[in-house]
């Protein structure tokens, strides 16, 4: 996953490194103070006793210099890191990562590193690796654990999931379902698809394997009925959660987004996730974006995760919308859905494990 991405963010460390380390070799020299060109002899020390401690505490020549040595610093400057960043930019943008968060990143670690004092002999690969994490766990943001929020929130919890065509939606209510039956809690799936044809016998497939209770009317009903009776089906059942799938719609087309926008008001959702692939790339955050401009958006979920080597979606959407990433879909199989954790994305990109 992300495999593209994550060998030139190696490279471009590697980059970093060396450049700071330059930098530290054309850092002049401590040079010791200069000694009296006619040294005087020193009286010699008393015989029967010791000398006085504030003689004995006077640093010597030589312990000053081993001070300066060990506790020497550089400064890093601008022009010491301006070609690896440059570097980074090119990179971020050639894997699909938008350009604003671009931006950011550059921002960030153009921030964290000018300036900054770097011990001689400290490690160069923790310094930077350091500072990259923390540039893109900024712009990933905290995440959302589902399963936190379940546990937190009053039953049932309806989650809505929207999207455009194709991106494997109804695919994921059916493993978001397992994800939650796996981890404790009981749910019920409303089948609010009732316009592409053969939605909602697909649906009813994968719940029968999957053993959760499908909430359904004949195609062509209204999705808002659908989704009310697959609320009051939970509460009088005493379900946990409601997840409820909905039609696929670019946010363009006037009467299905109002149709959405009913079925909020109707359906109430705890949270609306929007689904997309992780392998288009930039269209994904521009798609994604639109969503949660025209009905709103508290989460995303990318599918084909394990199809793109790129990772700029996965980047670049929490930043842009200013919501979570929810999971990734890393499969074909029903466990083949992954909770979304940022210090643990970031920390494979940079190959460190910790």
């Amino acid at each position: 996953m992300f495999d593209s991405l994550k060998k030139k963010l190696q490279n471009v460390k590697t980059k970093f490194a060396s450049n700071i380390e330059e930098a530290a070799e054309a850092e002049p020299a401590p040079q010791p103070a200069e000694q009296p060109a006619e040294p005087q002899p020193l009286p010699a020390p008393p015989r029967e006793e010791e000398a006085p401690a504030e003689e004995r505490d006077k640093p010597t020549l030589f312990n000053k210099v081993k001070v300066l040595v060990r506790d020497r610093e550089i400064l890093l400057q601008e022009k010491d890191i301006e070609e690896p960043l440059f570097e980074l930019e090119m990179i971020l943008l050639e894997n699909d990562v938008a350009l604003p968060v671009t931006d950011e990143i550059i921002a960030r670690m153009r921030k964290d590193l000018v300036g900054r004092h770097k011990k001689i002999g400290s490690s160069v690969d923790d310094l930077v690796t350091s500072t990259l994490r923390s540039a893109l766990c900024g712009v990933l943001g905290e995440g959302l654990d589902l399963l936190d929020y379940v546990r937190e929130s009053e039953r049932p919890v309806k989650i809505l999931f929207t999207g455009v065509n194709g991106t494997g939606k109804t695919t994921t209510v059916a493993k978001v379902g397992h994800y939650l039956q796996k981890n404790g809690f009981s749910v019920v799936i409303g089948a609010g698809d009732t316009f592409r044809a053969g939605a909602i016998e697909q649906l009813r497939t994968h719940a029968d394997r999957l053993g959760i209770k499908v909430i359904h009317h004949q195609a062509g009903a209204d999705p808002s009925a659908v989704l009310f009776d697959a609320v009051q089906y939970a509460r009088a059942h005493s379900i946990d959660v409601v997840l409820a799938d909905t039609a696929g719609r670019f946010h363009n087309r006037a009467n299905l987004m109002n149709q959405l926008e009913k079925i909020r008001r109707v359906m109430k959702p705890d949270l609306v996730v929007y689904v997309d692939e992780a392998v288009a790339g930039n269209d994904a955050v521009i798609r994604a974006d639109e969503f949660n401009r025209t009905v709103g958006t508290d989460a995303v979920v990318l599918t084909k995760a394990d199809m793109d080597p790129k990772g700029g979606a996965a980047i670049s959407i929490a930043h842009t919308i200013g919501k979570p990433i929810l999971f990734l879909g890393t499969g074909q199989g029903y466990d083949d859905i992954l909770p979304f954790e940022p210090r643990v994305v970031v920390n494979e990109l940079l190959g460190d494990g910790t």
